[in-house]
């Protein structure tokens, strides 16, 4: 028997970097829903973590956390190592679905970013989810499908943002070019840009503070600020195969901001 037709026979299994909070916690919880295992991520908090894996184990779902840094490149490939080995417990050799969704927040002038900054942002979103990826691609099955998180901050100007926008710009550059080059291997590559969700991201900002809420909501067609669940039904929506057709899209879920 082939690996592909094992991994036909099992449940769908998507890795989520940035897994244990926010917006990757949401989308865990959200593919489970939909009968789908993951393998998520986090950097420092494994008690957070471990709390959504016993969540999509609620769910009926397996579900397990691995500890990583997506700006440290040097640790991809015992990452890598870990994945495949659990891969082998749960019975199969492939995944189907990667989410780049970890990330940092980065608020300052460009005359006042500092290159440390700058390097940190680029280590952990663009450098990190382009090795990250290219690392990871031999386990993804044929047919998979990859989500790349990037934000409405590279369509609109918001001053203050321009290091991490920049970055998010080059993944959805990259992107393109993965939709383009793992195409013979029907893989579709998608990027989800979000508007301002209610999460601890940037400390919370958008969720706790009164006057950045309402700037928001005034900003935003729908009349609000965007929440997890907002977001995380879309991405597992866009992993589906009724969605098999969208490649190569930047999808932008934000309500209607800034039109």
């Amino acid at each position: 028997m082939t690996v592909g037709s094992v991994a036909s026979k099992a449940n769908k299994i998507a890795i989520v970097t940035g897994g244990s909070r926010g917006l990757g916690r949401n989308t865990v919880l959200h593919l489970a829903a939909r009968g789908v295992d993951s393998i998520l991520t986090y950097r420092v908090n494994r008690a957070e973590a471990q709390a959504v894996v016993r969540q999509v184990e609620q769910a009926g779902q397996r579900a397990l956390a691995i500890a990583l840094d997506t700006g440290k490149n040097a640790t991809f490939d015992a990452f890598v190592e870990q994945v495949r080995r659990s891969l082998s417990q749960w019975g199969v050799e492939r995944f189907d679905y990667l989410v780049n969704n970890a990330g940092i927040s980065h608020h300052a002038p460009i005359e006042e970013t500092t290159e440390q900054d700058f390097d940190d942002l680029y280590n952990v979103h663009f450098k990190g989810v382009f090795f990250l990826t290219q690392k990871l691609l031999p386990l993804i099955n044929d047919g998979g499908r990859i989500v790349n998180i990037s934000s409405g901050l590279t369509r609109v100007a918001f001053p203050g943002s321009a290091s991490y926008a920049s970055m998010k710009g080059a993944v959805e550059v990259l992107t393109r070019y993965l939709a383009k080059e793992l195409g013979p291997r029907r893989i579709a590559v998608n990027t989800v840009a979000p508007g301002a969700v209610e999460t601890d991201f940037s400390g919370g900002m958008v969720r706790d503070n009164p006057e950045v809420n309402r700037m928001v909501a005034g900003a935003t067609a729908l009349g609000r600020a965007g929440v997890p669940d907002d977001i995380g039904p879309m991405i597992a929506a866009l992993l589906a195969e009724d969605n098999r057709w969208v490649n190569a899209q930047r999808i932008e879920v934000s309500g209607g901001m800034a039109l």
